[in-house]
């Protein structure tokens, strides 16, 4: 990743009032900052490009996911920034980047003032601090189990495959505005999840888009998961795709390595329910589900369960790797220097004072190779709280301080809808701009809350109160949470009689749900990174979906321009009039395979009008009409219906094949023609 020219030079912003005292004493700071190589390579590169950071950012969320490894993502990033620029969504990003950018200049000026000499003391003390707890933790480590991360390989493809064999070796993605899934094939155009489809047909224009079809996925993942639970009854399902098991007692009752079981659980996987799976095998959660991305697809890779394999599986891999590090912590990260794991250890003396406590205890963890090793049914994780808070420049004032506490409100309504819980106790929590952390809490009056409009109202007089208190108040960070949490999940008749549980089959006799709910749960600093770094997705997934919307507005509104500055209104082009309203004949027209239209003889609008076709509308409808076909794809014995007999070669086999498309049948009042494929005609 290449950072901004402004992260790391002391050049100021521009501005028509003067420099303060402290924007001097700042900049004398950043000007002695050690800058790594990176920094100082982007840094002698006069002909560095503009929004460089904006542009890695833009990439998206799933850069590290299996076939990216041999695409040029800087050609990619090239063809998102120029599709993106001057989209409300690009002016978004960029605010961001900026803002991160300017908070990144401050964490670099305040790492070169821990440094200075006149500090080494402190740093000297702060380092032995850290080294304690790197001892401590070492004695709790544990590599007496063996914990397995599984997930399935492109699943939603990997399922729409099952009824569409024609499409295996041909680039396709599942999803709507944003992009779900796509296949191997597909990935090797760089498109990947969590990308506007829009762009991701810029990438590779032959991509065939498919709906999604969730009660397919659903049924394929129960299949699998009446798979794993042979191998681990307990097993702890992360999502639909993807499942932790613990196969240390397998292992033990059959004499296996854990290799050697995990082989038979994918093959027992292939076998039954025709998907693939990767599996990561290591001491811990942590490392499994790192290893699991190592041989994708269909492969595994084990960690010996030895401390030493644990350390140099961690040392030399990039921290972006790492579940619960984002993009916002990845680039704060690099700007220190620490682009690997292993970069963290020798800056273990400062990291606490720069990003924090908790920030500090997981990057710890994550040098050491440290993660739970408790592997638990989903449903039997009790959440203690709910929160979300947000770190930001300098912000004072009391309508400014009020605006974020609303934002902050609006965004726990939706972690509190997605867990589908309310809380009893509502804490505020804030940073001063001198670094001190203050939180105060309520126990709301009309009972548990969760909708934002009462978090916000319960929450007000908390900030007040502190504005009373502390003059001039001017914080740097702002949280809400909320504990003693009550569920909002509707319970179904059988839930609320006892019936449809997983029995699991392993619990000692006499042990009770009572008993298991008072036992001490392990708690690990990720958890609450890895909450962040899911929300910080699910807010970009949203913002791409309205993008890629606006975007494909955008693209029919020109495609009607262009025909009416043709000489063909709208409704004439829709039912492929070739004549201008003086009657005469009009100039040369092309027509479009697909809609039939007669288009201007203009080969850039006429490609761009056949690849919208192609790829908005006609693949669309083929999928759903073979979707009706195959009656869901699974029947009600869990058998392919794909798999029975050959079926005789669909639409979409057509349309994907390297044969031109067929003919397609004229509207009345059309000329007769016996060509086909692309057709020029005069008008």
């Amino acid at each position: 990743m290449a950072d901004d020219d402004s992260s790391f030079t002391n050049a100021p912003p521009p501005s028509s009032a003067p420099a303060t005292q402290a924007e001097v004493e700042e900049e004398a700071i950043l000007a002695s900052v050690p800058k790594t190589a990176v920094q100082e390579e982007i840094l002698a590169d006069k002909s560095h490009p503009e929004h460089e950071t904006l542009k890695y950012h833009l990439l998206g969320p799933s850069l590290t996911k299996a076939g990216q490894d041999k695409v040029d993502q800087q050609k990619v990033s090239e063809i998102i920034y120029e599709a993106s620029k001057g989209s409300k969504f690009f002016l978004n990003e960029e605010a961001k980047d900026a803002a991160l950018t300017a908070k990144i200049d401050r964490l670099l000026a305040k790492c070169a003032e821990l440094q200075h000499p006149s500090n080494a003391a402190a740093l000297a003390a702060s380092t032995r601090r850290a080294d304690d707890l790197i001892a401590r933790l070492e004695l709790s480590r544990t590599l007496t189990q063996s914990i397995v991360h599984i997930d399935c390989d492109a699943f939603y493809a990997a399922v729409e495959l099952l009824s569409r064999p024609s499409l295996r070796d041909r680039p396709f993605a599942v999803g709507g505005g944003v992009l779900t899934t796509c296949s191997y094939a597909a990935r090797r155009f760089g498109v990947r999840s969590g990308m506007a489809s829009f762009v991701a047909r810029k990438l590779c224009p032959e991509l065939a888009l498919l709906p999604l079809n969730f009660a397919r996925y659903g049924a394929k993942a129960r299949q699998v998961r009446g798979v794993l639970a042979r191998f681990d009854p307990r097993f702890e399902a992360a999502s639909i795709d993807e499942a932790y098991l613990d196969v240390t007692a397998y292992c033990d009752e059959r004499g296996l390595t854990p290799a050697e079981a995990v082989a038979r659980l994918r093959a027992a996987i292939r076998e039954e329910t025709h998907v693939t799976v990767s599996a990561g095998i290591a001491p811990n959660a942590k490392i499994a589900k790192i290893a699991s991305n190592r041989n994708k697809p269909d492969g595994q890779f084990e960690v010996p369960r030895t401390r030493q394999a644990c350390l140099e599986f961690m040392r030399d891999l990039p921290v972006r790797n790492v579940n619960g590090v984002g993009r916002v912590l990845e680039r704060e990260l690099a700007a220190l220097g620490i682009k690997t794991c292993g970069d963290i250890y020798p800056a273990r003396g400062y990291l606490a004072k720069l990003l924090g406590d908790k920030a500090f205890e997981f990057l710890i963890h994550t040098y050491l190779g440290l993660g739970r090793t408790t592997i638990r049914p989903a449903e039997e994780y009790e959440r203690k709280s709910v929160g979300t808070e947000r770190t930001f420049a300098d912000l004072s004032g009391e309508r400014r301080l009020r605006e974020k506490l609303r934002d902050i409100a609006r965004e726990l309504e939706e972690d509190l809808k997605s867990h589908e819980v309310k809380g009893r106790t509502l804490v505020l929590k804030v940073k001063l701009h001198t670094y001190e952390v203050i939180t105060r809490q309520t126990v709301p009056a009309r009972g548990a809350v969760w909708r934002s409009e009462d978090t916000f109202r319960e929450a007000e007089p908390l900030l007040a109160k502190l504005e009373k208190e502390i003059p001039g108040l001017k914080l740097r960070l702002m949280g809400l949470r909320v504990t003693g949490l009550v569920s909002t999940r509707k319970v179904t008749t059988d839930e609320f009689f006892g019936v449809g549980k997983r029995a699991t089959g392993t619990e000692p006799a006499g042990k009770t749900k009572l008993a298991q709910e008072d036992e001490v749960w392990e708690s690990w600093p990720e958890e609450e990174f890895e909450q962040e770094a899911r929300r910080e997705r699910r807010e970009e997934m949203a913002q791409l979906e309205k993008w890629s919307q606006e975007a494909e507005a955008a693209e029919q509104q020109q495609l009607a321009k262009a025909e009416t500055a043709s000489g063909m209104s709208p409704h004439m082009a829709e039912m492929g009039v070739d004549v201008r309203e003086d009657g005469d004949a009009g100039p040369e027209r092309w027509e479009c395979p697909v809609c039939a239209r007669l288009l201007p003889a203009v080969d850039r609008s006429f490609n761009d009008h056949v690849d919208l076709c192609l790829s908005r509308h006609t693949i669309r409808q083929v999928a759903r009409n073979e979707s009706d076909k195959c009656d869901g794809g699974v029947d009600s014995t869990g058998e392919d219906e794909a798999a029975r007999e050959p079926s005789p070669p669909s639409l979409m086999t057509k349309m994907m094949g390297a044969k031109p498309p067929a003919p397609v049948k004229k509207k009345r009042g059309r000329p007769s023609t016996k060509d086909t494929g692309f057709k020029k005609r005069k008008g």
